[in-house]
């Protein structure tokens, strides 16, 4: 058998057989591709452009750069008619007639692959001119009905990116005479929809988004494809692929989102590629040449630990000579509390300024002066925002912000159990929270990087220069129906201006000020339920959790049990607040606070109730006691209920000790708050039975013993000073 000469060249055969496919040798070489595209100014979005281009490589010209736009909103209206009238004088200079043109949107565009993929889709379109296509007809709804059906796919034209031969182009912008300001949108639609222009040109739509994908009217239909450590976007409907991802019109947030991972940006196999790059280095720097920071701290209610945040705050590890505090107090309460801390180390910072609650300055006011601290500041290289709800357990933080080198990022913080955070990953339509695709897996870090996000708040940095430049405006937190910090970051959207948040470690949490009361000397004390974490660190002794691990538990006597609960500040608040409220019984016998109205035993003492404390220590026993309680005496659980919680006065002109007697509980939490010495001389605890005493006993730890039958004690006399105890009858 004879073989037909067609048959003898493989690949011309393959060609024939399926005109779709483009052989190897018939490939457009990538470098016959330039990239147009129009940037009269240098945006994060358009940053983000020249990333991705080069990314895969494309060669870019960029057009207009440092010219004034005159092009209108052609967001929201019809415009962009100067990126016809550069790209037709470009057009005019060029001479290479094989050359292929991408024309491009830069400012909300990434490309999700290369130029051979490109150029393959095109050259399989068998056209000389492909446009992006869309499912929306826009701006003139009236020239519906005059585009071409098409068999499958959207039958309207995209100008935000188009292909083409150079002398296709070229004819096809040849005849604009247009305004700058006039869309550029209906030029090309009104050459599309003339069908002797539509064929003379060689004009097609890429309807089902192979090569462009406009978001605008298909946000359902796009989602993000891992693979092999690439990230593509998917058009679901078409079962597509898209080379070039356009947020056009309203998706500019769509685009954002996207853009956290096209192309490449953040993959499961590799997590963030790019958190490394473009950073800002402190190391080499001396502590002089530090970059400038203007911290801003914003105190609008009533909030527990404040003492604790500017504890915090001094421990941060930045050279406090290049910082300068700007403290906005809007509360009463927490005077004393600023007072307080400027007083003991202002002096160790720059500079400090602080607006009190008697100049009434609201909270937008407050953080619009304090960006116009730092924009007047020509030293202010960095705006700290920061609010007093704000734990920052991570000493670095500032440095770590500073080192990202971004316009405004914010370091993630949660809210302890719950999935709140002080960054939002989408917006509702009417511009309010929304909860993004990835959001819970950022939040609980099992995605980790740098994410270009719609809205920060709570602690964030700025740079100083982006005050000075793109935010000039003096009102950035002011609007009438929107919250300040919402109406920031509307404005910071509006200008184009990216907000990342930052989880790469973790930096803290943010306190709940819900139920805070304002009514006692020392209100942390009754943050147990609403901040236990925050309760935990201030309130516990440090060495609690070590108990099991370390033995820290001792036997004085047979069956006591001795070991760390409160810290020191636990100790001395816990006694501040029973003084200050000062209702001390006198020990008598009588005693119309307990049941009965008759105490056998009686001490000078405090209830619980009496300070309204009882839920809260209830909630200690369960939480700090309950667990030491059923791991010593195995098989005994306990729910911690108690009749009497008390805290004991010993005075030797008042009542120095207490006569033999059994307690009322299956056992007894007897903590000391005081320290033997510094505090009073005598005191202790002995067991009768077991001729044991505990003579010495410590701040902070805890004395646990059964309370009825076997360990009948007595309190030995305190002779100086003043002995405080915090006693409870557990199951009674």
């Amino acid at each position: 058998m004879r073989l037909s000469p067609l048959l003898l060249i493989p690949g011309f055969f393959v060609c024939v057989l399926f005109p779709l496919t483009v052989c190897d040798e018939q490939q457009i070489p990538k470098d016959n591709l330039l990239v147009l595209t129009v940037a009269t100014k240098e945006t994060d979005g358009f940053r983000r452009f020249l990333k991705s281009a080069k990314h895969f490589n494309y060669t870019i010209k960029v057009l207009g750069r440092g010219q004034k736009w005159k092009g209108g909103d052609y967001m929201t209206a019809p415009g962009g008619g100067q990126k016809v009238r550069l790209l037709k004088t470009a057009l005019e200079e060029m001479k290479k007639q094989d050359k292929i043109i991408l024309f491009i949107e830069s400012y909300d565009v990434v490309f999700a692959s290369g130029p051979k993929e490109l150029l393959k889709k095109f050259q399989q379109t068998r056209h000389k001119v492909v446009f992006s296509s869309e499912s929306l007809v826009w701006p003139d709804r009236h020239l519906e009905d005059k585009h071409p059906h098409v068999r499958e796919g959207n039958r309207f034209l995209g100008s935000g990116g188009f292909i083409g031969y150079l002398p296709n182009i070229r004819e096809m912008v040849a005849d604009w005479k247009g305004k700058d300001n006039d869309s550029d949108q209906l030029f090309f639609t009104k050459i599309y929809i003339d069908p002797v222009k539509r064929k003379s040109i060689n004009i097609t739509l890429d309807s089902k988004c192979r090569m462009f994908q406009n978001l605008h009217g298909a946000l359902d239909e796009v989602v993000l494809k891992f693979e092999d450590s690439r990230v593509r976007a998917r058009n679901l409907l078409y079962d597509t692929l898209p080379v070039i991802i356009h947020g056009n019109g309203p998706t500019k947030l769509q685009i954002n989102y996207l853009g956290n991972y096209i192309p490449n940006t953040w993959t499961f196999e590799n997590g963030c590629t790019v958190c490394h790059e473009d950073l800002r280095p402190l190391t080499a720097l001396k502590e002089s040449e530090y970059p400038m920071v203007v911290i801003g701290i914003f105190i609008q209610q009533p909030t527990p630990f404040v003492a604790v945040f500017f504890e915090r705050l001094m421990k941060l590890k930045y050279p406090k000579n290049r910082l300068k505090l700007l403290i906005f107090n809007q509360e009463v309460h927490h005077e004393n509390h600023v007072s307080s801390f400027l007083h003991n180390h202002g002096n160790l910072y720059q500079d400090v300024k602080f607006i009190g609650p008697e100049e009434g300055v609201d909270g937008p006011a407050s953080r619009n002066l304090g960006f116009d601290m730092c924009r007047k500041d020509k030293d202010c290289d960095y705006f700290l925002s920061i609010d007093i709800e704000v734990v920052l357990k991570e000493e670095n933080t500032l440095k770590i912000l500073i080192e990202q080198n971004l316009p405004i990022v914010a370091p993630m913080i949660t809210r302890v159990g719950r999935l709140w955070s002080n960054f939002w990953g989408a917006l509702s339509v009417d511009g309010y929270y929304a909860r993004s695709e990835d959001y819970v897996d950022i939040v609980q870090g099992r995605r980790v990087g740098v994410w270009n996000v719609p809205y920060v708040s709570s602690v964030y940095l700025v740079k100083g220069s982006l005050l000075r430049s793109e935010l000039t405006d003096s009102e950035l937190f002011n609007s009438h129906i929107l919250d300040p910090d919402m109406a920031y970051c509307h404005n910071i959207r509006n200008k184009g201006i990216f907000m990342y948040v930052t989880n790469m470690h973790t930096f803290g949490r943010i306190l709940s000020t819900e139920n805070y009361p304002t009514d006692h000397l020392h209100n942390d004390l009754w943050q147990i339920f609403e901040n236990p974490v925050d309760w935990q660190e201030r309130y516990i002794h440090e060495n609690y959790t070590h108990i099991m691990k370390d033995k820290l538990i001792e036997t004085p006597c047979p069956d006591v049990y001795w070991f760390p609960v409160f810290s020191d500040v636990a100790c001395d608040h816990i006694v501040e607040e029973m003084e200050h409220f000062g209702q001390w019984s006198g020990g008598r016998n009588q005693d119309p606070r307990i049941q009965g109205g008759y105490e056998n035993v009686p001490t000078v003492d405090i209830h619980m109730n009496q300070i309204n404390f009882e839920k809260n220590w209830h909630k200690f026993l369960l939480e700090y006691i309950a667990p030491i309680t059923e791991k010593m005496y195995p098989g005994y659980y306990t729910k911690a209920q108690f009749d009497l919680a008390f805290i004991v006065r010993y005075k030797p002109d008042e009542q120095p000790s207490l006569r033999p007697h059994h307690d009322a509980s299956t056992f007894t939490i007897n903590i000391a708050l005081n320290q033997l010495g510094p505090d009073y001389q005598g005191g202790g605890c002995k067991f009768l039975r077991y001729d044991c005493s505990i003579k010495a006993p410590r701040k902070g730890w805890a004395l646990m013993h059964p309370g009825r039958l076997t360990h009948y004690h007595e309190g030995l006399p305190t002779t100086a000073g003043v002995r405080y105890i915090a006693v409870s009858f557990v199951d009674p």
